[in-house]
């Protein structure tokens, strides 16, 4: 017979909830560390999927997941969790070049000293064996053994490929795993990354083969790079997810030099479009995290979660994805930018965005904002009845039985021009 399994719900440690068979309930001892959070202080300690984190940020699946001892660091610096770099079964196939980023500035001129708004990246998933990865997890949770540690998984279409994958992945002992249906460059013609995330069909048949194998949560990494994002996060998340991340990178062409009139990042002479990240897309990725923050609330009940992604330098971009509803927040370029550090920054920030309304913990104000998104012509209803109202204030009383004794002054003065 098999195992129900227990899972507790995005804002609460418990009570826990009856999961998927077979799903085993996700590691439940609280990291102390990383939160700054002393008496009094606001609480930025969250639940997401029955993992519990000392704050909602998260290292991004990239290169600040890429090895044992760049993941290393970001545990000891303080980070909530860490995502490693996307891993398949067989590395060898994984090739790639340099250089492989491109930044776009503030000034059109493209100072120096102008703030970067934009980054660019052709690169693949991990180049490195499997099983060279797999033993630096053991490592890591040996190490850090309250710490959560996500896999990225990525694979070809072959059922037989993603059920070693996930296997030997989760023997690793790592906490969850986050399925890269997303990556927007590189090896579509194996059906890999966002060549998945974008086929609906294609995303619910490996969605469904993943969710019959794996027993940690699983998230399903959206790709922006498609007409309505919702699509496949429901899918996804009726196929089994626990959870959504999103947005992974946008498809981009940086730009091109205009001395050499050739295309950025240049490799011999040559590029290829990539995936677009920082600063600049911020409000993009709000748009698609607004979109699928209402899609959980709507139809989903059983704890989905929601771990947003997209620009995030400061405590503010944070705050700003809390309050649309995402969970946790990822946070990729902006190490690569500014370091790992980084989090004591955003932490410090989140924590003072909450003291100004005078929020105690995360769960507070989660999706706070939410419910004031609606359409044009609701919009156009709303503003009708306001100016109406605005103008019935301007205008005085209506009629004479509008007038009252206790208001008689101020009722007079209403309609007083001068």
């Amino acid at each position: 017979m098999e195992s129900l399994t227990l899972r507790a719900s995005p804002s609460t440690a418990s009570p826990l909830l009856l999961r998927h068979p077979g799903r085993r309930a996700a590691s439940c001892v609280r990291a102390s560390n990383g939160s700054g959070t002393g008496a009094g202080e606001p609480d930025l300690s969250v639940t997401v999927n029955g993992l519990k984190m000392p704050n909602p940020f998260v290292i991004g699946s990239g290169p600040p997941g890429t090895n044992y001892t760049v993941m290393k660091r970001a545990f000891d610096e303080g980070w909530g969790g860490v995502i490693a770099k996307t891993v398949s079964l067989d590395a060898g196939k994984v090739i790639n070049v340099t250089p492989r980023y491109a930044r776009l500035r503030a000034d059109p001129n493209g100072s120096a000293k102008s703030p970067i708004i934009g980054w660019q990246n052709i690169e693949l998933i991990s180049d490195r064996p499997l099983e060279t990865m797999l033993n630096e997890f053991k490592q890591l949770k040996k190490e850090y053994p309250d710490r959560i540690l996500i896999g990225s998984i990525m694979e070809e279409y072959n059922k037989a490929a993603w059920h070693e994958l996930i296997e030997r992945v989760e023997e690793s002992g790592v906490d969850a795993l986050e399925i890269n249906f997303s990556c927007p460059h590189g090896m579509p013609e194996r059906k890999m990354g966002a060549a998945v995330g974008q086929d609906c069909g294609l995303l619910e048949e490996v969605s469904g083969w993943i969710n019959e194998k794996a027993t940690v949560p699983v998230w399903a990494k959206m790709t922006p790079n498609i007409t309505d994002i919702t699509e496949p996060s429901r899918i996804a998340l009726k196929s089994g997810c626990e959870g959504v991340s999103a947005i992974n990178t946008i498809m981009s062409v940086m730009g091109i030099d205009l001395k050499t009139l050739r295309p950025e990042p240049c490799v011999e002479g040559y590029s290829t479009p990539g995936g677009y990240s920082a600063r600049a897309v911020h409000p993009i990725a709000l748009a698609k995290v607004m979109q699928i923050a209402r899609l959980i609330k709507e139809e989903f009940s059983d704890g989905q979660s929601l771990s947003a992604i997209g620009g995030v330098e400061t405590g503010n971009d944070a705050a700003e994805f809390i309050l649309l509803g995402a969970d946790t927040v990822q946070v990729c370029t902006g190490v690569m930018m500014h370091g790992y550090p980084l989090v004591k920054k955003l932490c410090a920030e989140l924590q003072d965005f909450m003291r100004a309304h005078n929020f105690s913990s995360i769960d507070e104000f989660r999706g706070a904002s939410l419910p004031y998104f609606t359409t044009h012509t609701d919009l156009v209803q709303r503003q009708k009845e306001a100016i109406k109202q605005r103008k019935a204030v301007r205008l005085g009383l209506q009629s004479d039985k509008d007038w009252t004794g206790d208001g008689f002054v101020k009722e007079t003065e209403s309609m007083v021009s001068n």
